[in-house]
């Protein structure tokens, strides 16, 4: 079963922070606005996971009380398929001018244009999205 766990993140002024995804073999919708995230490692839990995840992708350190529990979806992946167990987080007031993104590109994003982002979003970051209470 793959194990993943991504996180909405918002900057300083509430606004939405994506990943595009480079477009590289091996990557799940290449080019496409997803979330900051990953696989879960050996005995991690999902929070250990995500603030890995968030560190490594971002180079903020976030302290794990800064992640809030968001939804969970188990089921057949919607990406590669097979059994998957996604945790989804929400991660909030995080500095642009310390980020450093190691993956992909960074979209910030106010929650009016995010319908606009639609065609371009993957599936979990719309999944998070609904569950967060924005239709795309």
């Amino acid at each position: 079963m793959r194990e993943i766990a991504s996180t909405l993140l918002f900057d300083t002024a509430g606004r939405f922070l994506f990943q595009q995804r480079d477009i590289i073999a091996g990557t799940t919708e290449p080019g496409k606005i997803g979330l900051f995230g990953g696989h879960k490692e050996a005995n991690e839990t999902f929070l250990e996971c995500i603030a890995r995840e968030v560190s490594e992708e971002i180079g903020i350190n976030l302290p794990l009380e800064r992640f809030q529990p968001l939804t969970v979806y188990e089921g057949i992946d919607v990406e590669i398929g097979g059994p998957i167990r996604a945790e989804f987080f929400v991660a909030r007031d995080i500095s642009l001018s310390q980020m450093r993104v190691t993956e992909g590109c960074l979209v910030v994003a106010n929650a009016e244009k995010i319908p606009r982002l639609e065609g371009r979003l993957t599936a979990y970051a719309r999944l998070a999205l609904k569950a967060f209470g924005i239709d795309t």
